[in-house]
This record gives C-alpha cells, structure tokens and sequence, in this order.
C-alpha cells in the first residue's frame, strides 16, 4: 500500500492509538488480516470471527513485522482502536485510493464475475501496473484489502463486487470509487435471498448509479435487464455482447474440436480473431466484457485479441481442466454454482466430450447442491438433471442430499435410467465411484456450491497412490 504513518492512520479511521510509542511509524507493507501473511511494515486488522478472533493474534503479528494493529480493543502491542473494524478498514480504502488516482474498474454480475475479473486484469497489465481481486473476496472487507494492495505504480485497480443484499454494491462503490462500471449479467445466484431477478437487477444496477459523468457504464447488450440499466446512469454507455448493436461484438461464434470457444472480436476500431484457452462458449460474453474494458482504456483490436488469446484461469477451482496421465481429463468447476453457472458448464462438457467419444471416451457429471435459491430450488436442481439428459451427458453423479436427489429425480423423469444416474451421499461415496468406474479418455465435471466442498473429489482424482484416489 501507499505509505502511511500511525497518526495520518488513526486521523483517517478516527481511531486511538494504545501503546504506539511513536505515530509517525510508517506502515509500508500490505494489510492483512491473517497473522502468517504478515510482512515486514505490514498493518494487521484484527476481526473476532466465529472461530478465530483476530486480536489474540497481534502479539505474533507484531512479532512477525506488523507495525501496528487495526483493533476494536487494546491488545498489548502498538494499535489503532476503532469502534467498527471494517468501516476503519473501508475508510483506509478510500483515502488510500483517493491518493492514488489510479483507474477504478468495478464488475459485478449473478455468474462470472471472477473470470471476468480475471481476463480484464491479463488484458490490463500489459498496458500498466494493475492490481485486482484476488480470488472471490469481492465483499466489504475482501474489497478494501484489494484496494490496499496498490501502490503509487498502480494505473488499474480492478474490484469484483459482489451483493447478497440492496446497497451492498453501492456501499462497496463509495468506498472505492469507479470510473468504468462493468454488470455482466442478471440470474438466479441468490433469488432466495433477493426474491426476484428484478430486485437482483435493482442491486446490481447500484454500480452504474456512482459512476461520474465522464465515466463509462459497460452493459450486457444481450441481457434486457441489463441493458435497461443504461437510464440509472449518468456516464456514457458501452454495450457488449452478440447483439447487432453491441460496440464491442463477438461474431462467427463457434468452439474448437476440444470445447474451446473461437470467434471474431469487432470494436469501434477494427476486428480480429480470438480463440481463448479456456473451455466453454459461456466464456465468449466474459471476453467481450473484458475486451469492452480493454477498449475504454485504449488498448487496440488486435492487442485485445492477443491478450484475450494468451489469457488463463487466475483463480482456483474454475473450469480448471487437468488430463491425468491415464487419458483421463478432470474439470474442476467447484468453487461455486447457481443454475446459469452450471447449465454452461454442463455444456461445456458436452462439448469437451464430443471428440473424445469416437474413441469410448464418456462425459460424466459430478454435481452437488445449488445453495441459496428459496422457492425455485427444487425446480432449479431439476432443471440441470434434465439438462444433463438433454446433453447427452453419459453418467450424472448426484452428490448430496435433497438437492442432490432432485438433481437424479430431473434426470429420471427426462429419461434416464439407474446406470446413467445415480445419488451417492457424499465426496468420497463418489470417489469410491469413480475410482471403479473411471477410464480413459473420459471427461468428469466437478461442480457445487462452495458449501458442498465438492472440490474434494476433484482433487482426489488428481492424486493417485499406485492407481488408488482419497478424499483428504
């Protein structure tokens, strides 16, 4: 982070310093929240959690090179005591950001923030400098964190925010905020808190609400409710998708023998093909959004189309696509699920699996539970087991309870029968499954919602012990 003493700390937080023998200390290094991250000139925020309270950590903070720690009580060592540890951490943010002048991209959307996160950041750094969310931590403290990361090099600071609520987004927005707002799209992650995608679009649109008149709102032309978001804004708007009417449009869509999407990139100042490394033609639209970014901060067609071509996977346990060196291939989905999220990546499979089933190779499904849909769970569940039929997936694994069993019921009542689907109760019934079942050339999708931690049988199948797999 930018350099900052104790006492210009404690001034922008209103906090007190306890036992700081000196206020023009300097914190230099980054502020973490967890002790082992703790770097030399680092600021430790100390938060009680559920399990773990970060306060009876600052002694081994400080020992570890902290200068100072952000508390909500005194700790023995040198702090700045606040009343509400995130608002201190969020007001940091914004001074910091405030002081840099860097460029704020700001995305959000209900599926693929974080790959779209990821592309913009690879197509941004090789223009400058830049900094972005690290992972999923797009909340009101993962946020700021990020914020805090950047420094007087800094030229792009981009921020996945996420929303489990009405101004959430705007609360995130206002303590960093942007110059180009980005909303991917408008689904069902989370209706069962939100209630409806209207209310969900509501949430979302708060983001093109903040941006400043010589800003620019980047809008899904292929999403009416996100396109509708173009009267909440006051800052010029820039479409992408495939509609005719899109400034920065993908054509010629098409996939690649082996699932990965190809098509022609047109911008208002040129085309030029792109064929991504990543799997699945739900991709396309997050590299048109990323390319839209791209192109508002100067980058030209042909180098879009380059990076965009170059780019990967930055975050762990998306689409994340490993051959065993038995010729079976493990598509690592697991992070999280809604029912947008999965419906791409079951077709994602399907089309991975087409080359490979001329030579016997089978698709299989390993799917878990969708978390946080209220009513429309079960029609939801149901609506990707018949999907998975629908495919021509050939094995769905159902792992789980309720949902699971939803899950196995939609594909029954689409036309499935016992040995194309199955429930199994948990990870290691399914790897237990697998491992007898599995052969080469075979295709296997693993994807649930975070809380299922069905990432466990992914990684199962990728550590072998003389043939045999293990949860751990």
């Amino acid at each position: 982070m930018i350099a900052l003493s104790l006492a210009e700390i404690a001034g922008i937080v209103g906090g007190q310093p306890h036992d700081v023998p000196d206020g023009s200390a300097v914190v230099t290094g980054p502020v973490v929240i967890d002790s082992r991250e703790v770097r030399q000139g680092s600021l430790f925020a100390a938060f009680a959690g559920e399990r773990v309270d970060g306060h009876d950590y600052a002694q081994r903070a400080v020992e570890a090179g902290a200068v100072a720690v952000l508390a909500a009580r005194p700790v023995g060592v040198p702090a700045i005591v606040v009343d509400d540890v995130v608002a201190a951490l969020g007001a940091l943010a914004r001074a910091a950001v405030e002081r840099l002048g860097t460029t704020v991209v700001a995305l959000t959307g209900s599926a693929g923030k974080t790959s779209t996160k990821d592309l913009i950041a690879q197509l941004l750094e090789r223009k400058a400098p830049t900094v972005w969310t690290p992972g999923s931590l797009n909340n009101e403290i993962g946020l700021p964190l990020t914020a805090l990361r950047a420094t007087a090099e800094t030229r792009h600071l981009v921020l996945e925010m996420g929303a489990r609520g009405i101004g959430h987004i705007h609360y995130l927005a206002d303590l960093t905020p942007p110059r180009i707002g980005l909303v991917l799209n408008v689904g069902s992650a989370h209706i069962g808190e939100f209630g409806s995608r209207e209310a969900i679009a509501q949430a979302k649109g708060e983001l093109v609400e903040v941006l400043p008149e010589d800003g620019a709102a980047i809008l899904n032309a292929d999403d009416p409710l996100v396109r509708a978001m173009s009267s909440r804004t006051k800052a010029r708007v820039l479409l992408f998708g495939e509609a005719a009417d899109a400034d920065v449009r993908g054509e010629n869509v098409r996939l690649t023998d082996d699932g990965r999407p190809a098509f022609e990139l047109h911008t208002p100042t040129g085309c030029s093909d792109v064929t991504l490394r990543l799997y699945g033609e739900h991709h396309v639209s997050n590299a048109l959004a990323a390319a839209a970014v791209a192109h508002e901060l100067g980058m030209s067609v042909t180098e879009i189309a380059d990076a965009l071509s170059g780019a990967g996977t930055l975050s762990r346990w998306r689409m994340e696509v490993t051959e065993r060196p038995d010729g079976v291939t493990v598509v690592n989905d697991a992070y999280n699920a809604n029912p947008e999220s999965m419906k791409a990546a079951l077709r994602a499979l399907a089309a991975m699996g087409k080359a490979r089933r001329a030579d016997g190779g089978r698709t299989w499904a390993v799917l878990g539970q969708m978390a946080e849909l209220g009513d429309a769970s079960l029609a939801e569940h149901d609506a990707v087991g018949r999907l998975a039929v629908r495919l021509n997936v050939s094995k769905l694994v159902a792992v789980g309870g309720k949902e699971a069993s939803w899950l196995q019921l939609g594909a029954y009542n689409e036309g499935s029968w016992g040995e194309e689907s199955v429930h199994v109760s948990d990870a290691q019934a399914a790897v237990d499954l697998l491992r007898s079942e599995l052969r080469p050339g075979d295709v296997v999708l693993v994807k649930a919602s975070r809380s299922v931690g069905l990432e466990k049988v992914a990684l199962a199948l990728l550590e072998t012990t003389e043939g045999e797999v293990a949860v751990r």
